[in-house]
């Protein structure tokens, strides 16, 4: 009987052990170019998802907190470069609360700009897309709405720019 038992502990070890070399490692947005599917909670109460977004523009999607610092900066070199960005569709989403995101969209005058939606994404969808580790987080796609390229800590306007021709 305990040969059995140790036999049983044994292979169920090698399982869990196995198991977890089979872990995806590969964030889902390197595997599928498209923007992911997403819905989110906007400042006035409706929704947005990914299907609303403007065809045939480059889109941002920029996964963020309200009360990020880096965020923060991030939206402050968005917005004076926005000569340069008012044809590019932007997505900020938050897991913060939705007093939280109205609080930084109103603080930055965000309705000014017709294509910036922020809101909250209550399902978790894009940071579990991403794997986000740190905020901001922006995805690029092209204008057939394919993956370009990812920024893990926030993208630079002058890396970010040229990259939009």
């Amino acid at each position: 009987m305990k040969k059995l038992f140790f036999f049983l502990l044994l292979v169920s070890s090698i399982s869990f052990v196995t198991a977890q070399d089979s872990i995806d490692t590969i964030p889902p947005y390197k595997k599928d170019p498209n923007i992911p599917a997403f819905k989110i909670a906007l400042t006035d109460g409706t929704w947005f998802s990914n299907e609303q977004l403007p065809k045939n523009k480059y889109t941002l999607i920029v996964y963020f907190s309200p009360d990020c610092e880096h965020c923060k900066h991030e939206i402050r070199e968005v917005i004076k470069s926005m000569d340069q960005l008012k044809d590019v569709n932007m997505v900020w989403a938050s897991y913060k609360s939705l007093l939280e995101i109205k609080d930084f969209y109103t603080k930055f005058e965000l309705s000014k700009y017709p294509n910036i939606f922020i809101g909250r994404d209550p399902e978790y969808k894009l940071p579990s897309f991403y794997r986000v580790k740190f905020t901001p987080f922006v995805a690029l796609y092209n204008k057939q709405g394919l993956f370009e390229q990812a920024f893990e800590q926030g993208a630079e306007m002058p890396i970010l720019l040229p990259l939009l021709k």
